[in-house]
């Protein structure tokens, strides 16, 4: 058996650290005990509307103690958690709706209209089956969870089991969902935040991504579970203003953090004047991060700035900076279970320094993309799982981002990475903006072309 509201909430009770604090929020604290109770309460409502184990339950709420718990509660009965943002339009509901065939929503008071019509539209439709909504926050739903016993027995989930549902794509084409079975949650836990960051029971974590990106589930609510440490939520959307507020009045100890934040919290008029020190470590992840803006975070703050690669596929961080160890510039090197290569268009292994496509493997590799076979033949190849990351390796095992595939240029027989190029002429003082394009000259062959802005001046071709 392995249920991971067992591993990362209940095994905390039975360790005797139920009065520990495990939730912070503007409104209070809460313990693990209280976290577990409510959790419980509702599987229970789960169970009395008849889901059943590897149903799919969507939870569609802002971040907080309601979240956490729906979480925990549908994992708790072994049915599987579809994560998505409860701010979503219309049509992109109808879709999840029909896709995940959600027999069950979690959603908020403040958006539920667009859930309950939704759930009229294509619901109660076959193969939509979304059976029940639960509308979080109303005075109904808050005494039916007052009334509703806390005990509940754990379902014996197998390690293989789907346990969370995430997503991938969705900028070209509809998301694709990527089943992730318990086992991943686990390993990675293991491997990254016990060896590599080093959670403990004196962190407070706080996320700049909600939790229903991966990213942020992880880093911000099962890792520091997963040792006694406490989690800060808050359910509004992020701005430097209100990072600087929470970390000003909860001093937390890790910021989960994103470069598009960084720029924003290194651009607030009063930067120079906030007290980060009580962060140990900042961690970055989901897009590439500048050179010059984490010399710039390290000028300006002080505070350690740890980047880092993951994806849906693999659950998680599988590539990351450790701390006293890091390369501003770098992706960090591979995290204990884990292997990564580099590697040609044919699969084969290339040398260090070489540009390729990042086939990585490990015990957190996903089962597949939810009815899309075509996909999942093309990504996950025996143990590994192939992105669409291309990298460089260096001789000491650090990992350079090079860009996505289709963003570099095959020039001369070799991967041209066009962001690498345009964040070199960036440096030039007489280059205010830069973009990298590739041209067939008139052989047939690409050339990389540069077009540069001058400070007051229009774009040319260089």
């Amino acid at each position: 058996m392995l249920n991971i509201a067992d591993y990362f909430l209940d095994a905390r009770v039975r360790e005797g650290l139920g009065g520990r604090r495990a939730l912070v929020t503007d409104d209070g604290v809460w313990t693990y005990a209280q976290v577990q109770a409510m959790a419980h309460r509702y599987g229970r409502l789960l169970l009395e509307a008849g889901v059943r184990p590897e149903q799919r339950v969507i939870v569609a709420l802002p971040d907080g103690p309601d979240y956490v718990a729906a979480l925990f509660g549908i994992l708790e009965i072994g049915a599987v958690v579809v994560m998505v943002n409860p701010e979503l339009p219309a049509d992109a509901i109808d879709y999840f709706i029909g896709y995940t065939r959600a027999v069950t929503a979690f959603v908020h008071q403040d958006t539920a209209q667009e859930f309950l019509a939704a759930q009229e539209r294509v619901g109660r439709t076959p193969p939509a089956a979304l059976e029940h909504v639960f509308v979080v926050g109303t005075a109904e739903h808050r005494a039916a969870l007052a009334a509703t016993p806390d005990g509940l027995e754990t379902f014996p989930s197998h390690r293989d089991d789907a346990a969370i549902w995430l997503f991938s794509g969705g900028t070209t084409g509809k998301p694709k969902a990527v089943v992730q079975p318990h086992a991943s949650f686990v390993n990675t836990t293991e491997c990254y935040a016990h060896q590599v960051i080093r959670y403990t029971q004196d962190d407070l974590t706080l996320s700049v991504p909600k939790l229903y990106f991966g990213y942020a589930t992880g880093s911000n609510l099962f890792f520091p579970f997963s040792v006694g440490g406490a989690s800060l939520l808050f359910p509004e959307r992020c701005t430097a203003d209100r990072l600087f507020e929470l970390i000003a009045r909860h001093r937390p100890t890790i910021l989960i953090n994103v470069p598009t934040m960084i720029r924003k919290l290194l651009e607030h008029p009063e930067a120079e004047q906030q007290d980060l020190s009580c962060l140990r470590l900042s961690t970055s992840a989901g897009e590439a991060l500048p050179p010059d803006l984490h010399q710039r975070w390290d000028e300006t703050f002080g505070v350690e700035l740890l980047d880092g690669l993951g994806t849906a596929e693999m659950w998680h961080v599988f590539l990351s900076n450790r701390p006293g160890h890091g390369r501003p510039g770098t992706l960090g090197q591979v995290v204990p279970g884990f292997d990564v290569k580099v590697c040609d268009e044919e699969g084969r292994e290339l040398p260090d320094g070489d540009t390729g496509w990042l086939w990585v493997r490990g015990d957190s590799r996903a089962i597949a993309y939810w009815q899309r076979m075509d996909k999942t033949r093309q990504a996950f190849r025996g143990e590994w799982y192939v992105s669409g990351d291309m990298v460089e390796r260096d001789a000491d095992g650090y990992f350079t981002y090079r860009g996505r595939a289709d963003d570099l240029l095959k020039v001369s027989g070799r991967w041209l990475a066009t962001r690498e190029v345009e964040e070199c002429l960036a440096l030039h003082p007489e280059v205010e903006e830069a973009a990298v394009v590739g041209v067939v000259d008139g052989n047939g062959l690409t050339v990389p072309k540069a077009f540069v802005v001058a400070p007051g001046a229009g774009p040319e071709l260089v």
